[in-house]
């Protein structure tokens, strides 16, 4: 029996699509500081653009500092998920913090009249299509001429145990979330923009394609990291210019259609005249022919002038554009098949430090994250609450069965009620015990979760747990470890763990501890 519909939050199950409750660690970042008061990152600042932007144009740094040059204008942007930017966009109270909002596409924009009324004008900069990359050996087993590969071939090596992908989060990343929306047209054969009906067609089909998906991930730079550091992985899902810069990788475009990011640069209603020719003195130099070229030649993205030829190795040939789904109730739809019966379940231990120095506000904190996080647990996934201080405290782990979904939610939100502090920090011996715990499965989407807010000062060393680590089967070691940096911890000390492991590590000093939390879901 699903669970009936909550009110509105990202990434759990019946829920529409990515309404955010916890976005103070995203909104503050990289945002655009007033001349003498860093204590306001959020105020305007004279010849600067705040510009609210999808993460993976991080890469366009060099195309900015020329169009600085060209103007004068210098954009200081905020990054996050293209999905995640839209709802901050249609959060109320918002106005005054951007002025300018660029978006790897505005079509799920558009499907929010909230966020969509906040914009006034919608240039196109560029564009890419999604695609997928293949490692080139993997292209000629499967016997591929990648100019005439289908999603149903696809779908077929990934039925005969011979293709295994990763994509990002559909629930954050518009990459993700154009790729579902390109196979899902395509293996139901949809001949305009998805429906209902379409959705619960493909699902079968759907439901054997996503057993290949083996990684998923917040961001596409680090599931890139992913990719080349397990090494067994045959493809990545993505935007074309994403998988042009990955060496070793065959970029198919499929011939029966893609979704293809657009990109538009977009003033807001909320902003001045001033401000607005800004937007617009910029929009013009990134469509210059000069920038164009610069803009193709250094990301890999297609010119939207017409008078610029793609950069070399861009295919030319061309492919059937498939629509964006007309409604929100669709996009929600798939969103919600896709996290609750499509992909692989999620496995997750969170590692919680409980010890002494967590004592008042921070042990509240904590509780108060994880009763909220409660709310974005998907139907089959398993979580696993290890607190520690001296040592670990506990181990209690609960299911989100699809028949009963509340139950489990009800008894991972009674063990977080009952956390207690005190003790030493025993960061290594508990991870140590987390590993032990999970084992390996290929099955699910397996992660840790380190919170803690000191250092270690209890159990085994640095040391002795890398030592511990290296130990580990190829499998094991495929499990990330994901600390979030809170109170006192030590960068140094969590940054090294992330990198020894595979995982990233999550700033809550600088945000919120339930900023930290929210943003991981998309890598679990």
């Amino acid at each position: 029996m699903r669970r009936p519909p909550r009110p509105l939050r990202p990434l759990g199950p019946l829920r529409p699509l990515l309404a955010l409750t916890a976005l103070a660690l995203l909104l503050t970042a990289c945002s655009a500081v007033a001349d003498g008061d860093e204590k306001d990152p959020d105020a305007p600042r004279p010849g600067t653009l705040r510009v609210l932007a999808s993460s993976e144009l991080s890469d366009m740094a060099p195309v900015l500092e020329q169009v600085r040059k060209d103007t004068g204008v210098t954009i200081r942007p905020t990054y996050m998920g293209t999905l995640d930017a839209v709802n901050v966009l249609a959060k109320p109270g918002t106005d005054g913090r951007y002025d300018a909002v660029w978006l790897s596409s505005d079509d799920y924009l558009r499907l929010r009249p909230d966020a969509a009324k906040k914009i006034v004008s919608q240039t196109p900069i560029m564009s890419s299509p999604v695609a997928i990359g293949v490692r080139t050996a993997t292209v000629g087993s499967l016997g591929w001429k990648p100019e005439h590969v289908t999603w149903s071939q696809i779908e077929h090596a990934v039925q005969d145990g011979e293709l295994t992908y990763g994509m990002t989060d559909p629930a954050r990343s518009n990459s993700g979330f154009s790729t579902l929306v390109s196979v899902a047209s395509a293996l139901s054969g949809a001949q305009s923009a998805l429906t209902d009906a379409d959705v619960a067609k493909a699902t079968p089909r759907l439901k054997e394609f996503f057993k290949g998906q083996q990684l998923t991930s917040g961001s596409s730079g680090w599931l890139a990291s992913a990719y080349a550091r397990r090494g067994d992985v045959d493809a990545l899902l993505n935007y074309e210019s994403v998988l042009k810069g990955i060496p070793g990788l065959t970029v198919i475009r499929p011939i029966d259609g893609v979704v293809t990011a657009d990109y538009p640069l977009s003033s807001l209603a909320a902003t001045d005249a001033t401000t607005r020719d800004n937007v617009k003195r910029v929009t013009d130099a990134l469509r210059t022919e000069a920038v164009q070229r610069l803009i193709t030649a250094k990301t890999h993205r297609r010119p939207v002038v017409a008078s610029v030829p793609p950069a070399a190795g861009l295919d030319t040939a061309r492919r059937r554009e498939l629509p964006f789904p007309g409604t929100r109730s669709v996009a929600d739809g798939l969103l919600d098949a896709y996290e609750n019966d499509l992909r692989r379940p999620s496995r997750t231990v969170y590692v919680l430090d409980t010890s002494g120095s967590m004592q008042g506000d921070r042990l509240r904190r904590l509780k108060t994250a994880l009763t909220d996080l409660t709310g974005d647990f998907r139907d089959r996934e398993e979580v696993t609450l290890m607190p520690f201080g001296s040592d670990v405290k506990s181990v209690r782990t609960h299911v989100v069965s699809p028949a009963d979904p509340d139950a489990g939610l009800a008894a991972i939100r009674k063990d977080t009620k009952e956390l207690s502090a005190d003790g030493d920090t025993a960061v290594y011996t508990s991870l140590e015990k987390a590993y032990d715990h999970l084992g390996a499965d290929r099955d699910a989407f397996t992660s840790i979760v380190l919170m803690t807010d000191g250092e270690n000062t209890a159990g085994v060393k640095a040391g002795d747990f890398d030592g511990f680590y290296k130990s580990l089967t190829a499998e094991r070691q495929d499990i990330p470890v994901f600390p979030i940096l809170f109170g006192d911890s030590d960068r140094g000390e969590l940054q090294h763990i992330a990198e020894l492991t595979g995982g990233r590590l999550f700033d809550a000093q600088k945000g919120s501890l339930d900023g930290a939390f929210e943003e991981i879901r998309g890598y679990q």
